[in-house]
């Protein structure tokens, strides 16, 4: 069964750390948000090996490592100050940014 898409408050090339499971505190670059299924990719998190079949004859097929997707609630993004924070909203006119709700600077 999938999820109804939730709107995220992270983006691509956020700086986040995780919260659960077997890679809890570690801290990655988000790769990909997939909104369909609730999940985001976070480089060097959740690493699995996966077979690979050879596609041309420069390629070599074999057993490799790819990080693959978490739930996105596992995550909490990184202020540059404070450490892993929530996000929080302050708009100026017609700009809405998004802010660290601890000490209020922007990402």
């Amino acid at each position: 069964m999938v999820d109804t898409p939730q709107k995220f408050k992270l983006k691509k090339e956020d700086t986040v750390e995780v919260n659960t499971g077997k890679d809890k505190g570690k801290r990655g670059r988000i790769l990909k948000i997939l909104r369909n299924k609730n999940r985001i990719v976070v480089e060097g998190i959740n690493i699995v090996k996966k077979a690979k079949k050879r596609q041309n004859q420069q390629d070599r097929g074999g057993i490799v490592e790819i990080a693959s997707p978490i739930h996105y609630s596992n995550v909490a993004i990184v202020c540059k100050k404070c450490g892993p924070v929530k996000i929080g909203y302050k708009i100026n006119g017609d700009e809405k940014t998004r802010v660290c709700r601890k000490c209020g600077e922007a990402f």
